[in-house]
């Protein structure tokens, strides 16, 4: 109770600490969610520059990814990148959850689908992806670098449970709701999936992330926010910010394979995307508007 109270006085003067610069760190989020948007528009929301070697089913999800991308992306990073400028301790904090959906999302953008089996012209528009990667990569370096976790304001017992289960609630899901009935029915040696079967090379990258990646992240995280360790106070900061926009992309690419009908669409996914998107932005919320109160 004692470190809860004294982080929340520092937070009312916080300082940057470390020694990235606030112009770099500012200038390449305003970069990153410019090259965002690019993307999207690029991409088949926009103008269609950007064909994506895959099925209809997979632009499809590309599509509802990009809305996402211009709707929340690509304005959380440049409102970061102002805040850096500023040298606002809330600018390196939000800049962890577009950097980090970047991270996710342009390896999949750039290796994901059949580039023999697919038109396309994504090959083209390979070193864009690529500098989008190491930019974000370079983001997160430094503004890991600069947050100082003293400085960031305290969270309550109730709202560190709250996260910490949620965390828990979408690692499960995704394990055992989502990739186990696909791995299953593909590793049985007689695939019937959908999306195996359109897009494999997809299926395989995505489900190789998620395990690999997202899972193990949410679990991680979810026991160092329970446990109250000290690396997870600023680790909670990243995952609720990646997780919230990474969310409302999943779900925006459920919403868009039920408009158009996708033979891979399912309500159960639809409507439970849509609820940990929701509960995922509401958290980001409650823990993101106290770095404004911050001088």
């Amino acid at each position: 109770m004692f470190r809860n109270r004294t982080r929340g006085k520092e937070a009312l003067t916080a300082k940057w600490h470390g020694n990235a610069h606030p112009v770099s760190l500012g200038i390449g989020l305003i970069v990153l969610g410019l090259g965002a948007a690019a993307v999207a528009l690029l991409g088949p929301l926009g103008f269609g520059v950007i064909e994506y070697h895959a099925s209809s089913g997979a632009i499809e999800q590309i599509r509802g990814g990009d809305i996402a991308a211009l709707g929340l992306v690509a304005p959380v990073s440049i409102l970061a990148g102002i805040l850096a400028l500023r040298e606002h301790i809330a600018g390196p904090v939000l800049a962890l959850g577009p950097a980090a959906y970047a991270l996710y999302t342009y390896v999949q953008l750039a290796l994901g689908g059949d580039f023999r089996r697919y038109d396309g012209t994504s090959e083209a528009f390979f070193p864009l992806f690529i500098a989008l990667f190491i930019l974000a990569a370079l983001v997160i370096f430094q503004s890991w670098a600069v947050v100082n976790p003293l400085a960031l304001p305290p969270t309550s017992r109730r709202t560190d449970l709250s996260m910490g289960i949620f965390f828990f609630v979408v690692a499960l899901f995704l394990l055992g709701g989502l990739h186990l009935p696909g791995l299953m029915d593909v590793m049985g040696g007689d695939p019937t999936s959908t999306e195996y079967l359109a897009d494999p090379g997809v299926f395989w990258l995505v489900k190789f992330m998620d395990l690999g990646i997202v899972v193990p992240a949410l679990i991680a995280i979810g026991i160092g926010v329970i446990r109250n360790l000290p690396w997870a106070h600023k680790a909670k900061y990243a995952a609720t910010g990646w997780f919230a926009l990474l969310g409302a992309s999943v779900a925006g690419m459920a919403i868009v394979m039920q408009i158009e009908n996708d033979p891979a669409a399912s309500w159960a996914n639809t409507i439970a995307f849509g609820v940990f998107a929701l509960i995922a932005l509401a958290i980001a919320v409650v823990v993101y508007v106290p770095l404004f109160r911050t001088r």
